[in-house]
Formats: structure tokens, sequence, C-alpha cells
């Protein structure tokens, strides 16, 4: 079965998702994997999904055309056979927060840190919270601790970059779930 992702971004407004997903519902698709945000404003949606009378997404025609009317763009794109399964992640789950006065390079110095340590990171959030005249800067990440490195490894190496940001780095380990 042929998989696609389903990419959908526009200035945000409720109803979105509920528009999104009922176009999905009635053209029979299955959502297999997705994530949606507002960033700055602007609503931003990826969706893997399949259907298995789908094989490649002309055959969407104009589905999509009322989101497209609403000022929302949409993008399709068919994925190569195995892009849409989950990958085989191995490792030990952790948070990583980040807390502190707005700068560029946060988001890159941390990143560095730990590809640079091959930690894989499955999933990045950053918002500005606080004042307007004193925003603070919170970026949360999922990342993947490869064997034999421990939390307390990890927050070793952050602490160099604490003192250099001045910003504040914690680092806790997230149990996995399994129904």
């Amino acid at each position: 079965m042929q998989h696609f992702a389903l990419t959908i971004i526009g200035r945000d407004h409720p109803g979105i998702v509920s528009q999104v997903t009922e176009i999905l519902y009635k053209l029979g698709c299955n959502i297999a994997d997705s994530s949606c945000s507002i960033l700055g404003g602007q609503f931003s949606m990826i969706l893997i999904i399949s259907n298995p009378e789908i094989s490649c997404k002309e055959d969407f025609g104009d589905s999509f055309a009322a989101l497209e009317e609403s000022n929302l763009s949409v993008y399709i794109r068919t994925l190569k056979p195995g892009g849409e399964l989950r990958p085989e992640l191995e490792g030990d789950l952790c948070m990583i927060s980040v807390y502190g006065a707005d700068q560029p390079g946060i988001v890159y110095q941390v990143a560095k840190e730990l590809g640079d340590r091959k930690i894989n990171i499955t999933d990045l959030n950053t918002k500005l919270i606080g004042e307007k005249n004193r925003p603070v800067y919170v970026m949360m990440i999922e990342a993947l601790l490869p064997e034999g490195i421990e939390i307390e490894t990890v927050e070793g190496w952050m602490a160099e970059l604490k003192q250099r940001l001045q910003v504040d780095i914690s680092v806790r380990s997230l149990l996995a779930v399994e129904l």
C-alpha cells in the first residue's frame, strides 16, 4: 500500500484539524502518524496517510481544494516504500528542557552538542513565554540516548552550555509505556 506525507500550513484558526481529518475520513484514508503545532501564529501539520485505493498523489484530485480556498497551503508527497514505518529506535528516551533569555544560537548549540555525541533528537519544540518586554525562551527536546550513555553524563555535557548560554538546562528520563 502506498503512503503519503500530507503537509498543511497556514494562518491558525479554530477547526483546521477537524476540516483536514473530515476530508481524510471521507476519502477512507488511514492516519498512520501525525504532528501539528502553531508556530508564530501559523498552523502546521504533517501526517503520514494511506488508502488502499490511492496509488499516486494525483488520485487525491481536488480533495483538498476547500482547505486551499481557506488560505491553507496543502502539499502531498509520495513516500518511498518503508518511509511510512516507525523506525526501530534503540536507546533510552529522555527529555531535555532549556529555559532562558531569548538569543540566537540556543537551538543550534544544544542540537550540535547532542548530534556530535550521536544522540538522536526525536522531537523538538520551542516557544517564547513570559512578558512581551522580558520573554523567556523554552525548548523541549525528546532524545534517544545510545546504550551506555546515562542521564548524568548528558547533564555533565550540558553544564558548559548552561554557563556559556546563561540558560537553565535539565535532563530527565522518560520511561516508555507499553500497552
